[in-house]
């Protein structure tokens, strides 16, 4: 049957699977970045800290980006090391706290994303990522391009899909000139000391 089914899915559509699976990967495990890392947080720690019930819920939801999986057509032996990672954090999730912290580091839902896109480049020759990276941006672009031929301009969509990139190199940027000024009036000031 998931021989079929992948034989039936165009390109298109795969993109459009695994990004809504990306947007669903982004809500559950890195709606929120911690500054400075690759390690996010989101609705699965959240649910975490309701007793039982969101740790089910988290399962629950899990589950769900299995099943998106397997509409791509990944076998089911590609995902059952993500369904042993989700009963594994529903389990500690029963623990208070250690299974909050445990769901910040343990990311069903992104490692079903990795699986998903390994699959893709294999089966499907996607090579390119935006839909995964920049999911919301990237869906966004497709519904601009449908409606006006400047957003199918290379240029044009290149810089919408790397907005986040643009600016946090401006905020980089920024820190650096402002540590710059602060340092610079800092010895400044030192000199003046020394003066007298």
């Amino acid at each position: 049957m998931p021989e079929q089914q992948q034989k039936k899915l165009s390109q298109q559509e795969v993109v459009r699977l695994e990004r809504d699976l990306a947007k669903f990967a982004n809500m559950m495990d890195s709606v929120v970045r911690i500054p400075f890392t690759k390690q996010g947080v989101g609705a699965d720690a959240a649910l975490s800290t309701i007793p039982i019930a969101g740790d089910v819920a988290g399962f629950v939801l899990t589950c769900y980006a299995i099943y998106k999986a397997k509409q791509i057509g990944v076998p089911q032996s590609k995902l059952n090391p993500v369904l042993k990672l989700a009963m594994l954090d529903a389990v500690v999730g029963f623990i208070p706290i250690v299974g909050t912290v445990f769901d910040v580091f343990i990311r069903p839902s992104r490692k079903a994303l990795a699986i998903v896109h390994e699959h893709i480049r294999e089966e499907y020759q996607i090579r390119s990522d935006s839909h995964v990276v920049h999911p919301f941006l990237h869906e966004s672009l497709e519904n601009k391009q449908h409606n006006s031929a400047f957003w199918r301009n290379p240029v044009v969509a290149w810089l919408w899909l790397h907005i986040p990139d643009i600016l946090g190199a401006i905020v980089v940027v920024l820190m650096l000139l402002a540590m710059w000024f602060g340092l610079s009036s800092l010895w400044q000031w030192f000199q003046g000391l020394n003066a007298f």
